[in-house]
């Protein structure tokens, strides 16, 4: 943060005002940000290069209020000249499409007007969600204010079991510290456990990192990081480390060797137990995607707990590849027709039904176990309706048996 000030440094409780490398918006937040930039009299944004709006929550369109939220976008877009306006067929989840398209990089500092904003920590960003009124004003000067944050370091140690991987360490985090354990604080998550994680779980676990009221979950970046975005990259970045001395508010230090796959039961990600322990619990739909779990890489552990298998009668198996080019991989791969021969239902990218918007809303009484991250009160669809949050493996295997399910338990019968 001081590197985005004219300070030499920067202390916690701190209010500094930053430049910025990269701002966005979504269908539900840019209208109202626009609105703004519209009434304060600007004519153009500080830099085009430097700002995204990516129509995602409610596209392709479910109705004519979501048409006219991404006609705004559209109508400013082209009137701005923003070559990061993604239209359908270009645009994906956001919280992937910017990480996948080079445009959001490790050493930045980045404002979003949506929560999960945090996500972009796992590259070693300071990266944090807006308001909408935020988020117009820093449209038009590149800049916003913060109140540096207290930093919690938490090192995981040990070596992962079989199915166990980002999704549950995050659930397992939030469940150890509460929904409100790390309030306006910065997580740093480290140890031999993260080392060893792929981008994509990385970016799991900084992306429930507002599940615990955070401010921003940082991975320190290392090789993993660079061969993520090194081939791209649409600008310079830098790596930045933790002083030696660095001192933190608090340390919490888990050897996670003995973890099970972990899920989050209503109404809270904080409400965290074994899959195990859950094993009586029918479920109705299951739902693998969102920005938290619609990598490549969740669809091919989707893909290997369903192959060569169909989904419970009576289940609904929805899949939400988070980008275009995720989706491409997915056809290429032939994960396709796994998911098809299982009697899934394969979405183009969409926030859908993450935040009750569709593409698989619950009725009074449903449950659904998802890969999303909340699971709040009529999240998902009715107020009657129950949401539990689990990793794709989970959920895959849970579709398969109907109810809340370890993976061993599918694929054992198989003889995997």
């Amino acid at each position: 943060m001081a590197a985005h000030t004219d300070l030499d440094r920067v202390l916690p409780g701190q209010i500094v005002e930053a430049d910025l490398d990269f701002v966005f918006a979504n269908d539900i937040t840019a209208p109202l940000a626009i609105q703004v930039f519209r009434k304060a009299g600007a004519k153009r944004v500080f830099d085009p290069e430097r700002v995204s709006l990516i129509p995602d929550h409610f596209i392709p369109n479910k109705d004519i209020k979501s048409a006219m939220q991404a006609q705004i976008m559209r109508v400013f877009a082209r009137e701005q000249r923003l070559p990061y306006y993604f239209e359908v067929g270009r645009s994906g989840i956001e919280h992937a499409l910017l990480p996948e398209l080079g445009l959001v990089l490790p050493g930045d500092l980045i404002i979003g007007a949506d929560s999960h904003t945090c996500t972009y920590g796992a590259l070693g960003a300071f990266s944090t969600g807006v308001g909408s009124t935020d988020m117009g004003a820093a449209m038009i000067t590149g800049r916003s204010w913060f109140k540096v944050p207290p930093s919690l370091k938490f090192i995981f140690e040990g070596r992962l079991r079989p199915w166990v991987g980002g999704k549950d360490l995050i659930l397992h985090t939030i469940g150890r510290i509460g929904v409100d354990g790390a309030n306006y604080k910065a997580m740093e998550f480290v140890g031999p456990v993260m080392a060893s994680l792929p981008m994509s779980d990385r970016f799991t676990m900084s992306n429930m990192a507002i599940e615990t009221g955070a401010k921003v979950g940082i991975v320190p970046p290392d090789n993993t990081t660079e061969e993520y975005v090194k081939g791209r990259a649409k600008r310079e970045y830098r790596f930045y480390a933790s002083d030696p001395d660095a001192a933190y508010e608090k340390v919490f230090e888990w050897d996670v060797s003995d973890l099970e796959p972990q899920v989050a039961c209503p109404h809270s990600p904080e409400n965290v137990a074994s899959v195990r322990e859950l094993s009586e619990v029918a479920v109705d739909q299951a739902v693998i995607g969102s920005c938290t779990n619609g990598r490549i890489e969740d669809m091919r552990i989707a893909a290997g707990v369903l192959e060569g298998r169909k989904i419970a009668p009576g289940m609904r198996l929805i899949i939400l590849p988070a980008t275009p080019w995720i989706y491409k991989q997915v056809v290429d791969e032939g994960l396709m027709d796994t998911f098809l021969k299982a009697e899934a239902v394969v979405s183009t990218p969409t926030c859908g039904p993450c935040l009750g918007g569709y593409m698989g809303i619950l009725a009074e009484g449903e449950r659904a176990i998802s890969t999303t991250n909340r699971n709040f009160v009529g999240r998902m669809g009715h107020v009657k309706s129950e949401v539990y949050l689990s990793s794709p493996a989970v959920a895959a295997a849970s579709a398969v048996m109907g109810r809340i399910a370890h993976p061993d338990e599918v694929c054992k019968k198989k003889g995997i």
